[in-house]
């Protein structure tokens, strides 16, 4: 396991430190619509206040691309953060700069801010060297709390270690740790669970998976590839064309490696995507015409079940269907009790089903909940991701 230095390990008291946080939340007319991504951040802001740091928070918003965008502003996250924390939070209009520098400089122990949306500087996103700098500049320590961004070389979330020590806050250190388990001490029977739209997304974890687990259901619209790889029509479903020489050899690769690979029995099928449309469930020999899949059948929904009940974990990333359109969050939802209540270790990982879970108030019968999309992935694949390269090693 991955053995990095966190706030735990170092003495914080009048010290100052930059937070990298994850507070890239959905906002409506003004206000934060879900805020599991601050709340997740407060044990270490708590943590590192409560021990006599001063705390600058530094966070993304959005994509403005280098621009100042008003509806991107990080004022609703300073509000409700402040509701959270029961103080409130001061948030400045500038990322660097003079009004930065004094701010910081006046900031006694126990006393925090935030600072304006990281993406409306363009240096953030191109890792320049200078703006890191002045990033690092006011503070004495870095603390990366943003796991959802660790697999970015950002200014933010890897430059600014260059010029002063870096560790990790505490979901940092908890997302390592629990992710780490996953690959080096799973129990066993392993079983991974993978939907979501695309197989270009997951072909290398679709390979990693095949070495470590001992069974890999796969759902959502990466399933009709699979499916048209082995020579079904799917009538006008989704899938990715130019992927089938790969799904083929992901397919021969799951025949040699020990680990079963299970595609859907059965699928819902509509003519037209929207909520309540007509649907029907159709074997993947029968789709034709102007039919095309949209989730997984009840017999494709009974099969997964019959894993996940003997597995003694399983990790998961994806929808199994387009969850946003009911009825066909229907193969999502049903699989997510089975998870839930099932006697297996659960770690689950990727905002759309992470947001799934939250709708059917399941997200408290995971066991544990990365708060991680691309940066899972790429962590599950063996990738050495930049925001944790950065961190100091405990030894």
């Amino acid at each position: 396991m991955l053995q990095k230095k966190s706030i735990e390990d170092v003495d914080v008291k009048g010290i100052k430190i930059l937070l990298r946080a994850d507070f890239n939340v959905p906002l409506e007319e003004g206000k934060v619509r879900d805020d599991a991504r601050i709340r997740a951040v407060v044990p270490t802001i708590e943590n590192l206040l409560s021990r006599g740091a001063a705390l600058v928070l530094a966070s993304h918003l959005g994509r403005p691309k280098g621009e100042a965008v008003p509806g991107l502003k990080m004022d609703p996250v300073a509000d409700r953060l402040g509701e959270l924390l029961g103080k409130p939070v001061r948030k400045l209009d500038r990322v660097f700069g003079p009004e930065v520098s004094k701010a910081v400089d006046e900031m006694k122990s126990g006393e925090i801010l935030l600072l304006e949306n990281l993406r409306f500087e363009k240096g953030e996103e191109s890792n320049d060297r200078d703006f890191a700098r002045q990033l690092a500049e006011p503070v004495d320590l870095f603390v990366s709390d943003a796991f959802g961004t660790a697999h970015r070389a950002h200014a933010s979330t890897a430059g600014v270690a260059e010029f002063i020590p870096a560790v990790a806050g505490l979901l940092m250190k908890k997302e390592i740790e629990e992710l780490s388990r996953c690959l080096e001490n799973p129990q066993r029977p392993l079983t991974a669970i993978l939907g979501g739209a695309k197989v270009s997304d997951k072909i290398n974890v679709m390979r990693r998976f095949l070495q470590l687990t001992d069974h890999l259901l796969v759902g959502g619209g990466m399933a009709n590839t699979f499916l048209a790889a082995r020579g079904y029509s799917l009538g006008q479903s989704f899938y990715e064309q130019d992927l089938l020489e790969t799904a083929q050899s992901i397919i021969n690769e799951s025949e040699k490696s020990g680990c079963r690979l299970i595609l859907p029995d059965d699928l819902v099928v509509t003519r037209e995507l929207k909520p309540g449309s007509e649907s029907e469930v159709m074997a993947p020999q029968d789709i034709s015409g102007d039919w095309k899949a949209v989730d997984i059948g009840p017999e494709t929904v009974k099969s997964f079940g019959r894993y996940i009940s003997t597995s003694a974990m399983i990790i998961w990333n994806g929808p199994l269907g387009v969850f946003e359109t009911p009825p066909f969050d229907e193969g999502t939802r049903l699989t997510a009790r089975e998870v839930a209540s099932s006697n297996a270790y659960s770690v689950v990982g990727g905002g759309d089903l992470v947001a799934a879970l939250e709708a059917l108030d399941l997200a408290g019968k995971v066991d544990f909940i990365s708060t991680g999309g691309g940066a899972t992935l790429e962590f599950w694949e063996g990738k050495e991701l930049p925001g944790i390269k950065v961190l100091q090693d405990k030894t």
